[in-house]
């Protein structure tokens, strides 16, 4: 959790972009041994270019303790290959580092270990890719909850359990008919109509039986 006295002293303050260079650079905090959200706040990210973001720092008593906190343009943020087990703090860090934070575009939060796909994330919107490559996420239903995000276009779930379950690409392309690519890989035409039908035929058979064991198990 972000201390009160950061939250205190965080101030509000307009970035100084250089009009003349069109790419902004993401923040890039993979490869931190980050293992909790929060702690991203105590990190500085990969190659920033200091021309996109305004320095604030948290009154501290001594040099040694001092919190460096940027606030940055970047709609790219990049998390992946740390050791992130929980979502707590997600939604604060974002805020906290972006100037603004509901144009966030892209995350990567790959090779992590996070067990579900929190609703956090969907306060996101504008949300175009997620890559949530080789994590731990064992249910096909946690990818309903992506449902909502109408802007995403590319997905990558691949190295997680559940792309060892039945019929997992039929069900993610089936669930989020707004999707491009899925891990690294165009949805065609035919790749729809084959969800299309697996959505018919095969995803009612499955609710069946599950209920059945349910009712089994009681």
């Amino acid at each position: 959790m972000m201390s009160k006295r950061l939250k205190k002293n965080l101030k509000e303050t307009k970035p100084a972009v250089d009009a003349h260079k069109a790419i902004i650079l993401p923040l890039d905090y993979s490869f931190k041994a980050i293992s909790h959200f929060s702690e991203v706040l105590l990190e500085k990210p990969r190659g920033r270019d200091a021309k996109f973001v305004t320095t604030l720092e948290d009154e501290v008593s001594s040099e040694a303790d001092k919190v460096i906190v940027s606030q940055s343009t970047a709609e790219v943020v990049k998390l992946n290959n740390n050791m992130i087990l929980e979502w707590d703090g997600f939604s604060e860090m974002l805020h906290t580092l972006l100037i603004s934070p509901l144009q966030l575009s892209w995350i990567d939060v790959s090779f992590n270990d996070l067990k579900t796909i929190h609703s956090a994330i969907l306060e996101f919107t504008n949300l175009s890719v997620l890559y949530f490559h080789a994590n731990s996420v064992s249910k096909l239903s946690e990818i309903d909850k992506l449902g909502s995000l109408a802007n995403l276009r590319t997905l990558a779930l691949h190295g997680n359990p559940i792309e060892n379950s039945d019929g997992y690409k039929q069900y993610v392309i089936s669930r989020l008919p707004q999707l491009k690519s899925l891990d690294f890989t165009t949805i065609i035409k035919s790749d729809r109509a084959t969800a299309g039908v697996w959505q018919k035929m095969i995803a009612p058979k499955k609710t069946k039986s599950t209920r059945k064991a349910k009712e089994e198990s009681k």
